[in-house]
C-alpha cells in the first residue's frame, strides 16, 4: 500500500472502466492527461506544506534542504502564487479546468473551463450551489458545450495560459472573498467570480441557468454562516 493508498492498478482499472470503448492510443492520451493532473496535485501538496513551514519560521535554505534543492530553486518554485489563498478544493478545480482545456485541445483556459472545473470538484460548495439551483449536472454541461469553442488539432503540453476574462474571474473571486470577510478563496468564491465577469461565456451560462450575481452572493453568505454556526455548536 502506498502512502496515499492509491495504486497503479487502481488508476489503470479506473481509466479502463471510464473509457471501455477507447483504443490503445486514445488511452495513452488520456493516461498522459491524468498523469499531468497527478503531477499538478503533487506540486500543490508540496506548496501547501512549504507555506506551513514558512509560517513556523523555516528559512528558504532549510526548506530547500528538506526538498533536496538549492535555496534559490526552492524560493523560485514555491514563492506564494496567485492561488495562495485558494482552498485545496478550489485549487483542484483550477487543475480540472486545465485538464478540461487539454481534453478539448484548447491552447487557453477560458471561463467555461473554470466552470467545468467547479463541476468536477463535487466536494466544493460551488457544486452544491449549482446542483441546488439546476438539479442537473448534465444540464450545466450541455449549456457549457453549446458555448465551447471547437476542439483544437492537438492537445497542448505543459503550461496552458488563462484568457484575460479568466484572470478577471480569479481576481473577482478574491474580491468576493474579501467582500464577505473571508480569509480563504473557496469554490464558492470562484463561482461568484465567474458571474461577476459579466462579459464572459461562463457568466452568460450562469445567467441562462437562472443565477444572478446578487442572489448568488447572498446564498454564499447564508450558507457559510450556516456552516460556521453548525461547527461552533459541535
Amino acid at each position: 500500500m502506498s502512502p496515499l493508498d492509491v495504486s497503479l492498478a487502481d488508476l489503470i482499472a479506473r481509466l479502463d472502466e471510464e473509457l471501455p470503448d477507447a483504443n490503445a492510443l486514445a488511452r495513452v492520451s488520456e493516461a498522459r492527461l491524468r498523469a499531468q493532473t497527478l503531477s499538478d496535485l503533487g506540486d500543490q501538496l508540496v506548496d501547501h506544506y512549504v507555506s506551513k513551514a514558512k509560517q513556523t519560521g523555516a528559512s528558504w535554505t532549510e526548506i530547500g534542504d528538506a526538498i533536496g534543492v538549492s535555496k534559490q530553486a526552492a524560493q523560485q518554485r514555491h514563492t506564494p502564487a496567485p492561488f495562495e489563498q485558494f482552498t485545496n478544493l478550489n485549487r483542484h478545480g483550477i487543475v480540472l479546468a486545465q485538464e478540461a482545456a487539454r481534453t478539448h485541445k484548447h491552447d487557453f483556459i477560458g471561463t467555461e473551463h473554470i466552470l467545468l472545473g467547479l463541476l468536477g470538484e463535487r466536494q466544493g460548495l460551488a457544486y452544491e450551489l449549482l446542483m441546488a439551483k439546476t438539479e442537473s449536472e448534465q444540464r450545466i454541461r450541455d449549456a457549457i458545450e453549446e458555448l465551447m469553442p471547437p476542439a483544437g488539432q492537438k492537445a497542448l503540453r505543459g503550461h496552458i495560459p488563462f484568457r484575460p476574462e479568466s484572470k478577471e474571474v480569479i481576481e473577482q473571486a478574491r474580491r468576493a472573498s474579501a467582500d464577505l470577510g473571508h480569509d480563504w478563496v473557496g469554490t464558492e468564491h470562484t463561482l461568484l467570480g465567474l458571474i461577476r465577469a459579466e462579459e464572459s461565456p461562463a457568466a452568460q451560462i450562469l445567467r441562462n441557468l437562472g443565477f444572478t450575481s446578487d442572489e448568488l452572493h447572498e446564498t454564499v453568505k447564508t450558507e457559510i454562516t450556516k456552516r460556521s454556526t453548525a461547527r461552533d455548536e459541535q
